[in-house]
């Protein structure tokens, strides 16, 4: 069998164990989004670096919930050089306290916070003032490498630790997912692909909820439809005050 074929192979068992281990975490999930929804609470997202391509999947972008809103900082989005700074700074204790507290974040909203290992400061940070401030905290993450290394903020915990919903991603530990002959480090992360399919599957029954209990989903239509810029403006105006990316 290719590499292709056992990377494809891999990844629907990880999606399969995945999303039949996790659909009642799933399901909360989806109604904590609801009900933020529903009581005109805010969302937001946040990963560091590769952690944070979920945050970009999950807004602004067609059939996706408009009211999802992205928490970016310098250096976490992999977004200087060179790159191994990311690293380093996303190990820095009281970082992701400063970001936390510079969002327009109250008690009752919803953060989605993802991280592979969990063990880093930043996302640590966020967490933690998350709760403190009251927020619900859904955490995605790896629990094969989450429980399997040691926490570098300086309380000793780990993401997951703060977590209100805990979805486990079922990527194998330190992500890589396939093995090559005569080589030891594995190849081909699997994170970003399931994450997506999970948040996603998130998203889509958070809007059937809403849908259910007699609430328009706000969602976005592609730009590139007609009549897509025209929907897209009044679902933005009408969500206003609990979108902070425009």
């Amino acid at each position: 069998m290719s590499v292709i074929d056992r990377y494809y192979s891999r990844i629907q068992e990880i999606l399969a164990e995945a999303f039949e281990k996790e659909h009642d975490h799933l399901e909360a999930a989806a109604r904590l989004l609801a009900e933020a929804n529903m009581k005109k609470q805010s969302i937001f997202a946040f990963g560091c670096n590769h952690a944070g391509l979920i945050t970009l999947e999950l807004y602004y972008r067609s059939g996706g919930m408009v009211t999802v809103n992205p928490v970016r900082a310098p250096g976490m989005m992999l977004d200087i050089s060179p790159a191994t700074m990311t690293s380093e700074m996303e190990r820095m204790p009281g970082y992701g306290t400063i970001i936390f507290n510079n969002l327009p974040a109250k008690a009752g909203d919803v953060i989605i916070i993802h991280s592979v290992s969990g063990r880093n400061s930043v996302t640590v940070d966020m967490a933690q003032a998350a709760k403190e401030k009251g927020l619900s905290v859904i955490v995605v993450t790896n629990l094969n490498t989450a429980t399997t290394v040691t926490s570098r903020h300086p309380s000793g915990k780990m993401l997951h630790d703060f977590a209100d919903v805990l979805i486990d991603n079922h990527g194998d530990r330190g992500d890589a997912s396939v093995e090559l002959s005569g080589f030891p480090q594995k190849i081909a992360p699997s994170s970003t692909v399931v994450g997506a399919a999970l948040l996603n599957s998130v998203t889509a029954r958070a809007s059937e909820i809403l849908l259910e209990n007699g609430w328009k989903p706000p969602v976005f239509m592609s730009g590139n439809m007609d009549g897509g810029d025209a929907y897209n403006k009044a679902v933005i105006a009408e969500h206003k005050e609990n979108i902070f990316y425009m």
